[in-house]
């Protein structure tokens, strides 16, 4: 081949190689975000973010208190933990996380407190809910904790009422016993002022920014702890059988 022959083989080839580039930039389909395609797949969905793992393809999905892991090549979405020799949960180390850095924005100002222990307790509970009156049993007689509570009546919207009468109460502490405890009687809803109202939607709403999803639920010591599990409620109290 001559070199005129070579050097007009060589222009072609590059005019070539550069028109295909070219279509393929332009042919080529936008790589759609891991959050667009989770909310597309799964529309009944609520999640708060889609975060890249270390494994390549895989991300996590912080949905209220829970996470979850999304595979968008095959839009799988896995439910439950992932382990790391020698048995460390990777989940569990992510809701702490998640958990000490929720508890620090907290506004227990608006809570009602309760006790003056050392060890801060942050619960979400609900007047009646029997898994929230067994938890309170629980820490009633636990003399190092100080408890800040807020009213979050998912399950048992009728429940209002009795948070309106916790709210509105001079001594909160001693309504939260009473009612707890069976002694009071809510008052009709229409009997309490508007900013009593207001304060009880507001333990609904920093409940929802919290990510509660059920009752009880509590933060302590950076931790995480969903339902009325005394388990692991002792175990991050260091609650000894001789102690309970």
């Amino acid at each position: 081949m001559g070199k005129l022959r070579l050097h007009k083989f060589i222009a072609g080839l590059s005019v070539a190689l550069s028109l295909a580039c070219c279509f393929a930039c332009h042919a080529a389909p936008a790589v759609e975000k891991p959050e667009t395609a989770l909310r597309k797949a799964y529309p009944g969905l609520p999640f708060e973010s889609v975060t890249k793992t270390d494994i390549n393809g895989l991300y996590e999905v912080i949905s209220g208190s829970n996470i979850l892991y999304y595979y968008p090549e095959k839009e799988y979405l896995f439910v439950g933990e992932i382990y790391a020799p020698p048995g460390r949960s990777i989940t569990a180390e992510r809701k702490n996380e998640i958990a000490a850095r929720k508890m620090k924005d907290l506004p227990l100002d608006k809570a009602v407190k309760t006790g003056s222990g050392k060890t801060v307790v942050v619960e979400f509970t609900d007047p009646d809910c029997p898994f929230c009156k067994r938890a309170y049993e629980y820490f009633k007689n636990k003399p190092d904790i100080t408890r800040y509570t807020f009213f979050t009546p998912l399950a048992h919207p009728g429940a209002i009422t009795k948070v309106y009468y916790i709210l509105a109460a001079k001594d909160r502490e001693k309504a939260y016993h009473e009612m707890f405890e069976g002694k009071s009687a809510a008052e009709p809803a229409g009997g309490y002022s508007e900013a009593t109202k207001k304060l009880a939607q507001e333990h609904l709403e920093i409940g929802k920014s919290a990510g509660v999803t059920g009752t009880p639920t509590f933060f302590i010591n950076g931790t995480l702890v969903v339902g009325a599990d005394f388990q692991q409620l002792d175990k991050i109290l260091g609650v000894t059988a001789q102690t309970k």
